[in-house]
C-alpha cells in the first residue's frame, strides 16, 4: 500500500513526494525497502501495489524492474477499501500478506520467518496481525493481546487503543501485549467473507468498482463512481475487531513504522551520543540530535533531543517531544 502525506516528517516528506519514496533510513527509499524484503520468489508471488495517480510516477520509478501489477484507487479511502481492491482483483484463495510501503524493517529473515507463520495460519481461514515485540512502552501505536496458543501463532484476545503511558507500561510488563504494526496475512476469499458479514456496503462498493474498472498494461483502475460511496475505514476497524477468526503472529524485525522525527532517529546509526547527522552538519556537546539539511550548514552546541531539518527553502526546528505536531504546521498541510 503507497499512500498518504507523511506530513510528521515535513519539510523532507511532503505532498507530492511522501515519505514511502525517500531514502530515510539507508540508500533505498522505504518502498523499494518493502518491495525488496518480499523478493524471494520462493516464497512470495509478484507484488500487487495498491496507490493513487499523485504517486503513480514515483511508484513507476522505483520499481526497479518488479513484474508488479498496479491498482489505482479513485480516491484515498483508507486501508479496507484499499486491500479489498487487491482482494477482490486476485484468485480468492491466494494468501495476501499485506505491507504498508512506509515501514523499516531492520530483520529482514525474522520478517520472512513470520510472514511464513501467518501464511500458514492465513491458509486455516484466520485473519493474520503480525504482533511486533514490544521494546519500550509506547504510547504511539494500538496494541494486540494474545489468547489461546495456535500453530505458528495465537488467537487474538483483543485490540487495544493507543494507551496512556502508565497503561502502555502495564502492557510491557505483561508481556502478552504487542504493538499492531499494521501488517496483515488473510486468504483473499477468507477477507471478503468477513467484510460482506461486517462491511457488506463496503463489500459491495468494492466489488462493483472492480467490476466496472478497465485495465490499461499493468495498470488497473477501478471504477470512480461505486467507488465514492464508500465509507473511510481503516482495515483494523473493518474487519479485525469485528472478525471471530483474528490470529496473531509475534515477531522481534527491528520495526519502524517511521512515524515522526523521533522515530527516524530512532531507526538510524547513531553516534556514541545517540546525535543523527546527514549533510553539512557539526554538533557539539549535544546528545540525542537529529540534524540534516541538503544544503546550508547546519551547527549546534549544547542541545538535547531536538531535530533540526532543512529541506530546499524550508527550516523545521522542534523538541522531539513537541515533534507529534509537525503535521500540523501550516507549511506540512499545505506542501
Amino acid at each position: 500500500m503507497c499512500g498518504g502525506s507523511g506530513t510528521r516528517l515535513w519539510p523532507r516528506s511532503r505532498k507530492v513526494k511522501p515519505k514511502p519514496f525517500l531514502p530515510l533510513v539507508g540508500d533505498q527509499t522505504l518502498f523499494e525497502e518493502t518491495l525488496a524484503r518480499c523478493s524471494d520468489p520462493g516464497q512470495f508471488a509478484a507484488p500487487f501495489i495498491v496507490t493513487g495517480n499523485a504517486h503513480l510516477e514515483h511508484v513507476a520509478a522505483q520499481l526497479g524492474g518488479n513484474d508488479a501489477r498496479i491498482v489505482v484507487e479513485p480516491e484515498a479511502k483508507n486501508t479496507a477499501a484499499a486491500i479489498a481492491l487487491a482482494a477482490v482483483l486476485l484468485p480468492q484463495d491466494a494468501v495476501m500478506l499485506v505491507c504498508p510501503s512506509d515501514h523499516h524493517i531492520g530483520d529482514v529473515v525474522a520478517f520472512r520467518m513470520a510472514a511464513q507463520a501467518a501464511a500458514m495460519l492465513a491458509k486455516q481461514d484466520h485473519l493474520v496481525a503480525f504482533g511486533i515485540t514490544p521494546t519500550h512502552p509506547e504510547t504511539g501505536y494500538g496494541y494486540i493481546l494474545q489468547g489461546e496458543v495456535l500453530d505458528g501463532g495465537f488467537a487474538v484476545e483483543g485490540f487495544v487503543e493507543k494507551p496512556d503511558p502508565a497503561r502502555a507500561a502495564e502492557f510491557l510488563a505483561h508481556g502478552g501485549y504487542s504493538w499492531n504494526g499494521g501488517i496483515f496475512a488473510f486468504r483473499a476469499g477468507a477477507l471478503m467473507a468477513e467484510l460482506d458479514r461486517h462491511r457488506p456496503a463496503l463489500a459491495d462498493a468494492v466489488r462493483r468498482s472492480v467490476s466496472d474498472g478497465h485495465e490499461d498494461g499493468a495498470r488497473f483502475y477501478p471504477a470512480a463512481e461505486p467507488f465514492s460511496e464508500i465509507q473511510s475505514e481503516s482495515v483494523d476497524y473493518a474487519v479485525m475487531e469485528q472478525t471471530q477468526r483474528a490470529a496473531m503472529v509475534p515477531v522481534s524485525m527491528g520495526w519502524s513504522d517511521i512515524g515522526g522525527w523521533p522515530a527516524l532517529r530512532d531507526a538510524r546509526e547513531g553516534d556514541d551520543a545517540g546525535n543523527c547527522a546527514r549533510g553539512a552538519v557539526e554538533l557539539i556537546d549535544c546528545a540525542n540530535v537529529l540534524a540534516e539539511t541538503d544544503g546550508p550548514r547546519i551547527s549546534v552546541i549544547g542541545l538535547e533531543d531536538i531535530a533540526i531539518v532543512v529541506d530546499g527553502d524550508e527550516v523545521l526546528v522542534t523538541s522531539m517531544q513537541g515533534a507529534q505536531k509537525v503535521g500540523k504546521l501550516h507549511g506540512a498541510t499545505n506542501q
